[in-house]
């Protein structure tokens, strides 16, 4: 109802400024068909005008605010220059149409400035700058491989992560493309993460956005450096698995959430002295060295290992590697059964 109202009122403020313009010296007196023509151009002009806002339905407001303090200080340069022609010796009518004209002029060089340069944009006092402040808990921005990782639909369920989750389009388009790929493995992943996107947007516990506006920074930009730019706008933070985008985000000082360095922050920690249980699956490198893992993925070296391939043993923790590719645990057989001089460990329920 409000934008009726508003629109009607802009469409009776058009028909008057066409019935001024009438009355003006700029329309011949004599001439019967002007003043009609001027009432239809006006209202016409007022018609167009709303049907392009009715067109554009998703409006930014960057944008927006560009073009109010444009037209702000396109006016006042226009009126300024009116003041200025004053002394000149032309006719009033000659001299409104200057007005007008550079007006219109000057509105559009200042709302084009403003809309290329609003970013870095600021008041010369008190040095304010247009950046949105976001209080309260910032939110994440999500990664294709975090997408298809998979791991996101199990953390937020467990409620460890109560900040809104966004989810850019671009990031969308980029998983549309991997699932169409004519490649089965990457076609594989690609609908694996649009099924993970899926039950995200299905849990009713997520608070999950879509972020479908272009940035100004967007413009000829990789999907990383994207990312990072809508992690900067939003002042939130970025969950990935990419290490080179971890790299990146962190050296234009964008916090980032890594699951694998969360995973392996969530690894059991194991002290020397120890007992875990491991199924040995392969020989060592070494003579008598065999090789294990624990369920998270945790690479263990047994000692003396080598002749019980397939079988789960008890081992003792000698020591703990910790690498850039994760940890590694050295321990030395113990039996296949569990020796009795020690307590069950976390390790040994494996």
């Amino acid at each position: 109802m409000g934008l009726i109202i508003l629109r009607s009122v802009f469409i009776m403020v058009a028909i008057g400024l066409g019935v001024s313009f009438i009355r003006s010296d700029l329309s011949p007196i004599d001439a019967v068909w002007v003043g009609p023509l001027w009432v239809a151009g006006m209202v016409a002009l007022a018609l167009g005008v709303i049907a392009l806002d009715m067109l554009i339905r998703r409006k930014q407001l960057t944008a927006i605010t560009a073009v109010y303090f444009g037209a702000i200080v396109g006016l006042f340069l226009a009126y300024v220059v009116g003041l200025a022609l004053t002394p000149l010796p032309m006719s009033e009518a000659l001299r409104d149409a200057v007005q007008l004209v550079l007006g219109l002029v000057s509105c559009y060089v200042c709302i084009s400035l403003l809309m290329q340069t609003q970013d870095d944009f600021r008041f010369i006092i008190p040095y304010v700058e247009f950046a949105k402040d976001v209080k309260g808990v910032k939110p994440y921005v999500l990664d294709t491989s975090v997408i298809i990782d998979g791991r996101i639909a199990d953390v937020v369920e467990t409620h460890v992560i109560a900040a809104p989750l966004v989810m850019p389009k671009f990031v969308i388009a980029e998983l549309q493309g991997i699932a169409d790929s004519s490649d089965r493995l990457r076609r594989g992943r690609g609908r694996r993460g649009l099924d993970v996107l899926q039950r995200l947007q299905s849990n009713p516990g997520v608070e999950m956005t879509i972020f479908d506006r272009d940035l100004p920074d967007f413009a000829g930009q990789s999907v990383d450096l994207k990312l990072v730019a809508l992690a900067k706008h939003l002042q939130g933070r970025l969950i990935t698995n990419d290490y080179n985008l971890n790299k990146v985000a962190k050296l234009q000082g964008v916090d980032v959430v890594n699951f694998n360095d969360l995973a392996n922050a969530l690894k059991p920690v194991f002290l020397p002295g120890e007992q875990v249980q491991v199924r040995v699956v392969k020989p060592g490198e070494e003579p008598g060295q065999g090789v294990g893992y624990l369920e998270d993925g945790t690479m263990v070296v047994v000692e003396s290992g080598r002749d019980h391939v397939g079988e789960d043993v008890y081992i003792v923790v000698t020591s703990v590697l910790q690498t850039s590719a994760g940890r590694m645990i050295f321990g030395r057989y113990e039996g296949s059964t569990r020796p009795s001089r020690g307590p069950a460990t976390a390790g040994s329920s494996r």
